[in-house]
Formats: structure tokens, sequence, C-alpha cells
């Protein structure tokens, strides 16, 4: 299985010094990611540095050396308990929102962005939760394509294409023989040593796929059986992290 990889939680305030080192280590392998961009971060668990005011010249730069942006919401900020559409998190800055919030976000977002000459189609939501009001959103903004959803390709749902996320990075490391693609996502700011020993191992040995070519798989609409199979397994894999947080 080809993997892909996914930087979450760029900001002008992260953690430059993890981010750059992890940088590092996909140059050396030649990955090329796709990145999620905070539009205007007003999370403070985010805040790990002073904010680099060359922020949008290295998003713009990065771009141009072959990586992939993507929206990540635009404040970051949790504002409902809903895990929506994919409850990975019961946490949310769009599901349970109305359209028309909704809307104001994810235009501001975009304007924001393209006020600093990033364009992009592509969605990342924060803690992977949305609901239909946000996919009737992105489509009325321009949007059509969100990594995010379970599975080895990438499907179709109410207008937007799906670039699924790993449910189980073991398994697929574990069976590189099998056909299909998938992405692991990579939250940099808190990588830990053993987490950047694991990722130089990930990219020495593995069918590693550049995220902007995953964008010309071809996709299948998913149905209602897919659904509800990808919504089971977040709801269950979310049920199992919290028991083992409790331990």
């Amino acid at each position: 299985m080809k993997i892909a990889v996914r930087l979450d939680d760029i900001t002008p305030d992260m953690d430059w010094d993890k981010f750059l080192r992890f940088k590092a280590l996909m140059d050396e392998a030649y990955v090329l990611p796709l990145i999620g961009v905070v539009p205007d971060c007003r999370d403070p668990k985010l805040a790990k540095n002073p904010p680099r005011a060359d922020f949008w010249d290295e998003v713009r730069r990065m771009q141009e050396n072959g990586w992939t942006i993507a929206m990540h919401g635009c404040h970051h900020v949790y504002t409902t308990k809903k895990g929506g559409l994919f409850p990975l998190n019961a946490q949310s800055e769009f599901a349970g929102l109305s359209y028309e919030d909704q809307l104001r976000l994810i235009r501001e977002g975009k304007r924001i962005l393209e006020d600093h000459g990033i364009v992009t189609d592509l969605f990342m939501a924060p803690a992977h939760s949305y609901d239909r009001n946000t996919l009737r959103a992105l489509t009325q903004s321009g949007f059509s394509r969100m990594t995010d959803g379970f599975g080895r390709a990438p499907y179709l749902y109410r207008g937007i294409t799906f670039y699924p996320i790993s449910a189980d990075r073991g398994a697929v490391l574990r069976h590189p023989e099998k056909e299909g693609v998938t992405t692991f996502v990579v939250h940099t700011n808190t990588l830990s040593e053993e987490g950047f020993a694991y990722y130089k191992e990930v990219f020495a040995r593995q069918n590693m796929l550049p995220y902007r070519e995953l964008l010309y798989y071809q996709a299948k609409k998913q149905g209602a059986f897919g659904r509800f199979r990808e919504y089971s397994m977040a709801l269950a894999k979310r049920t199992l992290m919290a028991a083992r947080n409790r331990k």
C-alpha cells in the first residue's frame, strides 16, 4: 500500500524546531506532504514559539517546492462538542454550527489564504469533525476536496472528494503488499523522539507517495454502507482512545 503524509496545525507560532527537523527527514526521503495551514489561528494550544514574520513566504516556498496546501479550518478554535459525520473526536470548529456560520468561517479562511497568495480547493477539518452543513458550505465556497475518512482509495460524497487517512498505521506497515493508498497524519508540535525515529524508519522502507499525486487517483461514490462503516470505525477508535487515556 502506498502512503502519503499530511502535517496538521501549520501556524506562524508552531514549534519550528520540530517542524524543520521533520522537514529534513522528509527532504532526505523525497517525501512531499500535504500541510494544513490555519488561516487565522486563535488556538493557544498550538502556540509554541514566537510567530515567524516570514511565515507566509515559507508557506508559498513549500508550495513551490511541490508541497500541497489545505485550509485547516479558520481559527482552529473548538466551538461545539459535536463529532459530526466522522466522530474521531467529540469537539469541532464546525460541526453543529448553522450553515450560515460555517459558510462565514470557511469564506473568511479562504479570503485570508488568498490574500497571502495561497489558492487551494482542499480542506482539512480541525479534529477531523464536520457535518453536512460543512460540506454544503465548502462546495458553495469553491472547495471540492477533503483530507479525511477511512479507506484505501479516494471516494466521492455530497460533491466532495475525500482522501482517506489511516485507521491503523500498524496494519498498513505490516502488509505493504496490499493494494491501495492511505495517509499518515503527523502533528510535529507534539512529536516525540520515538516519533522521529518511527517516521525515519517508515520513510526509509515504505512506498511513499507525494500527496500531490494522490489527487490524481480516481474516486468512486461512497454509499450508505460505506458511510455507516466509516462512522462506526471512527466512533470505535474514539472510544478506545478514551479508555486508554483513563488508565
